[in-house]
């Protein structure tokens, strides 16, 4: 009796409903708690900004912001993440249409625009420290890449947790807990795009013109 109770169509149903249900409050609650890292790492960058505010001019016998930054080079740079950020939001219009395979093929493209933004980056920072304007040159150049590289130590992160998340989506497919993820890489991926529009507004804009 107890058996054909528990496999009654109308106790199933309730059941599931429930599970969706907690799912969806574990859903909501995950993403509550990433805006609240999100807040958080908004102070970091507001500390690091004010802290590259004040030290901008203390160039000692380093060069200033004009006589280093190429600003078609930073373009390029700020050019893939805006386009990483697009595709990013094709990735989820595909999760909401239950279509795997191209959710996976906008993450990978999201994730080679993400590479490239970093290779620029490393390389910019390899040319800056051979020419001999490394951090220990200058107050600016001290802040300079503390701020450019805590940006550029976030989307690495992003790149490996997307990597990871591809994994997942592979393995088990388009579940609740994978569109949470979703969901928490797509506000930070897009927090980081904010951020770096800010960078290349205050350090390279304002450095270059005059």
């Amino acid at each position: 009796m107890a058996a054909e109770i528990l496999h009654h169509p109308a106790v199933q149903a309730a059941h599931a409903e429930h599970h969706a249900e907690h799912h969806h409050d574990a859903g909501g609650t995950a993403i509550f708690g990433f805006w609240i890292y999100l807040m958080n790492d908004c102070i970091l960058f507001a500390t690091l900004f004010a802290t590259y505010a004040v030290l901008a001019g203390n160039i000692a016998d380093g060069p200033s912001a004009k006589e280093i930054f190429e600003l078609p080079y930073v373009l390029v740079e700020t050019f893939l993440l805006l386009f990483s950020s697009v595709t990013y939001g094709f990735a989820m219009l595909a999760f909401y249409k239950q279509q795997k395979q191209a959710v996976l093929g906008w993450l990978a493209i999201t994730f080679v625009f993400g590479l490239g933004f970093i290779g620029m980056e490393i390389n910019e920072f390899a040319h800056l420290i051979g020419e001999g304007f490394g951090p220990d040159r200058s107050a600016f150049l001290s802040a300079f890449f503390t701020l450019v590289g805590t940006h550029g130590l976030h989307v690495l992160s992003g790149l490996i947790w997307m990597a990871v998340l591809m994994i997942q989506l592979v393995k088990n497919g388009l579940t609740a807990k994978n569109g949470t993820r979703l969901m928490c890489l797509s506000l930070f991926w897009h927090f980081l795009d904010l951020i770096w529009i800010c960078v290349f507004t205050v350090v390279y804009l304002m450095g270059v013109l005059p």
